[in-house]
């Protein structure tokens, strides 16, 4: 380096220097290679100036015009790097004025209508992050809803890429206006009808919707997609796989793996070719409806929003149930419904119709140790009741809480989630009765094919003369589908 240097300076005059532009030299750079070339530059103009033993040297007219050349370098390096350390400052503080603007230059982030489905997933991840961290946005999510959108959005690009189109002010309040009004079209302004047509061709790539018309709800409050009462009350959406589908099923691949053995030097190798199998689960399509009349939606207060409170609350609660007890049918197949179809995955009650305090250790003893790793239960309030009150003054093993405890919230060190559509019965000896599952809910897939839609019906009729009533209505639909892609990753506790 110190010779590459001295070959660089030698015959360069520091009048050649002009004020405003930088030498060769130091061209290309990155700050840390400036640095490293100040420092060697340092011991080089030592070299010119003193002896090693510190004494001052008689310079030649060229090592004279070399020392001023590297000293006129030097301080243009010096002011190069003190202007990085000014810039590095700023970011390092990020003030939200600067982020916004580099993102602005970067991404087009302060602009809605920018074309989402150019940006790469990485991209559209850290822009949806961010708009996830904009409080004026979330101040009405949970801690918890916060947590499940990121989650999300990490593992699918669609969702971040849909956050971007609907969570800006101008969508909202175009959704608000053509969610109430069939004549919102003519008075929606300029910057509302670009954020819908931005959903529109958004939706034409992404989004897979088969009728024309309707309008996705923002995802901060889309109940298909931010899971509204996630935390006990649809364990499924925590617990359960997720995935996306852009068609009516989602297949998966599955093997019970490959088997290996030990054999004989220089025998024919056996075929351990592993037997694959392909687990689908069908798309089905979830409806909701609410009629309303002309005077109601000009005279509620903020009727859009809590309609859509309402539709949220119902459509998770559709959820609960068919992904417990769904029949498969035009709906979801229940793990419930799965499981207790198959004898290999059912692990009896040492008594019929009741639970004894070896039943706990028997089921999860029978689920394999691979599934134990990320096991969750699923069970009724009745049957954890009946689980806490196994301990008894000969039983200290089978203490788990007092009535203190709301509810029994691990098992076996393994969280314990409750269903209101599990059986209550504790005292049934039918055999149909699934008292509690165990397993990794990874095994059990929810398939989504975007999010919740919503269209105004801007006119009802009369069923008997066909003559308008006065009202509207509110046509809201998802799809999504669920079912057990491998039962044996589950345990059923049943009666007989």
């Amino acid at each position: 380096m110190t010779i590459e240097i001295i070959d660089e300076l030698r015959g360069k005059d520091a009048a050649d220097l002009k004020d405003d532009s930088l030498p060769d030299e130091l061209r290309g750079k990155t700050p840390e290679e400036l640095q490293t070339f100040v420092e060697v530059l340092d011991a080089h103009l030592r070299s010119i100036h003193q002896t090693d033993e510190g004494e001052l040297r008689d310079k030649t007219p060229d090592e004279e015009k070399a020392f001023a050349y590297g000293l006129a370098v030097r301080a243009k390096a010096m002011a190069k790097l003190e202007e990085h350390r000014n810039i590095a400052e700023i970011f390092r503080r990020k003030p939200a004025s600067v982020q916004r603007v580099m993102d602005n230059i970067k991404y087009g982030q302060d602009d809605p209508l920018s074309d989402v489905r150019r940006l790469t997933p990485t991209e559209a991840r850290e822009r949806a992050l961010r708009r996830l961290d904009d409080r004026a946005s979330t101040s009405h999510m949970s801690p918890e809803q916060k947590t499940e959108v990121e989650k999300q959005l990490r593992r699918d690009p669609d969702i971040a890429r849909r956050i971007l189109v609907t969570e800006n002010e101008d969508y909202r309040n175009a959704w608000m206006k053509l969610v109430t009004n069939p004549n919102a079209q003519m008075v929606l302004s300029n910057e509302e009808r670009d954020a819908i047509r931005a959903y529109e061709e958004y939706r034409a790539m992404a989004e897979w919707t088969t009728t024309a018309g309707g309008f996705g709800i923002p995802v901060f409050i889309d109940p298909s997609i931010i899971l509204t009462a996630q935390e006990t009350d649809n364990p499924f959406l925590t617990l359960a796989r997720q995935v996306t589908v852009n068609t009516n099923q989602w297949k998966g691949v599955s093997s019970a793996g490959v088997t290996w053995a030990f054999q004989t030097e220089a025998a024919a190798t056996t075929d351990n070719a592993p037997t694959l199998a392909q687990p689908s689960v069908t798309v089905h399509m979830a409806r909701g409806f609410i009629p309303y009349s002309i005077e109601v939606g000009q005279d509620y207060p903020s009727f859009a929003s809590e309609m859509a409170a309402l539709l949220a609350a119902g459509y998770d609660e559709l959820l609960v149930d068919k992904f417990t007890r769904g029949s498969g049918s035009g709906e979801p197949f229940g793990i419930l419904t799965a499981l207790s179809a198959n004898t290999n995955v059912r692990v009896t009650v040492t008594t019929s119709g009741t639970i004894g305090t070896p039943d706990p250790y028997k089921v999860w003893a029978a689920l394999p140790q691979k599934y134990r790793r990320r096991a969750a239960w699923l069970m009724s309030v009745n049957v954890n009741n009946a689980i806490r009150q196994l301990g008894t003054s000969t039983q200290f093993h089978a203490y788990t809480v007092n009535l203190e405890e709301q509810w029994l919230n691990a098992l076996m060190n393994k969280p314990v989630a409750e269903s209101p559509y599990m059986p209550d019965s504790t005292t049934s000896t039918s055999a149909t009765i699934g008292l509690a599952v165990v397993g990794d809910f990874q095994n059990y897939v929810i398939a989504r094919r975007g999010g919740m839609n919503v269209e105004l019906v801007p006119t009802l009729f009369d069923v008997t003369n066909n003559r308008p009533t006065g009202q509207r209505g509110w046509f809201a639909y998802a799809r999504i589908g669920g079912n057990s892609v491998n039962d044996l990753g589950f345990r059923l506790l049943v009666n007989t």
